[in-house]
């Protein structure tokens, strides 16, 4: 059983809550729990979409650095691979998530708020990569992930000064989609991951898949990851449902099963 991530799967959502007090640092048990869970809500049919959560009053305020402190080169040579896979492992659910961000969300922290497909803040927010002021940069994903989000001028404004960044700014610059009260950061994210419950999984997961997949590559390579999922999809139940309901119902009235 896992002490500091749990996942809580209620009507089709399935909510990551991180829980180690007071700040929900990411130390290497959590890191490993977080990769335990994300695998969890990936192989759990019922879970539609994901909501990844720290609590009401802060989401995580990265890394523990406590533990960190004393590692060699060599030790943190051997322990980066677990460390970029378990703050990045909810980038590797292949359904909808949101990250629901309450008061901080910094270094690894943010990270982990990357790796989801949209970010919803209260607007007492604070998000930042502030490694640079202990001598080191992001190292579970924040250079790759936050240049690919905000582009390379601003992620490069926060990675090299350490600044915080208030939840405006951050809706702004992209690094978050929605703003809402602190209090209502939970439901607003349980009323965007709602949409998925009862929607053509494979089909999101394909459209995510070619999104992140063709990203990393060349348009051209781009355009034949996302012709092979297409033509992939023509293979599924939910398409064929989609499609007949649509010449007899008209658009969105079908009920997908999923598979």
């Amino acid at each position: 059983m896992a002490e500091f991530v749990t996942l809580d799967v209620d009507g089709g959502i399935g909510t990551i809550r991180l829980s180690r007090p007071p700040m929900n640092a990411l130390n290497r048990q959590v890191q490993g729990e977080l990769r335990e869970v994300a695998a969890a809500a990936t192989a759990d049919d019922a879970v539609r979409a994901v909501i990844v959560y720290g609590g009401e009053k802060v989401f995580a305020a990265g890394a523990d650095i406590k533990e960190m402190a004393e590692m060699s080169a060599q030790q943190m040579t051997d322990a980066i691979g677990g460390l970029q896979a378990g703050l990045g492992a909810v980038a590797s659910i292949p359904k909808p998530t949101v990250a629901a961000i309450t008061g901080y969300a910094l270094g690894g922290g943010l990270e982990v708020a990357l790796g989801a497909d949209r970010r919803i803040a209260g607007d007492n927010a604070k998000l930042g990569v502030p490694e640079v002021l202990l001598g080191v940069i992001p190292g579970g994903g924040g250079t790759q992930r936050l240049a690919r989000l905000v582009g390379p001028s601003r992620a490069k404004d926060m990675i090299f000064t350490g600044r915080f960044v208030g939840a405006e700014e951050a809706l702004r610059i992209g690094l978050v989609d929605e703003v809402v009260a602190p209090d209502a950061v939970y439901d607003a994210a349980r009323a965007w991951a709602s949409q998925f419950v009862g929607g053509a999984s494979r089909a999101l997961a394909a459209a995510k898949a070619a999104i992140d997949e063709g990203l990393d590559t060349d348009l051209a390579t781009g355009l034949k990851i996302e012709a092979h999922v297409f033509a992939s999809l023509f293979a599924t139940d939910d398409r064929s449902i989609g499609m007949s309901s649509f010449l007899e119902n008209g658009p969105g009235k079908a009920e997908f099963t999923g598979n």
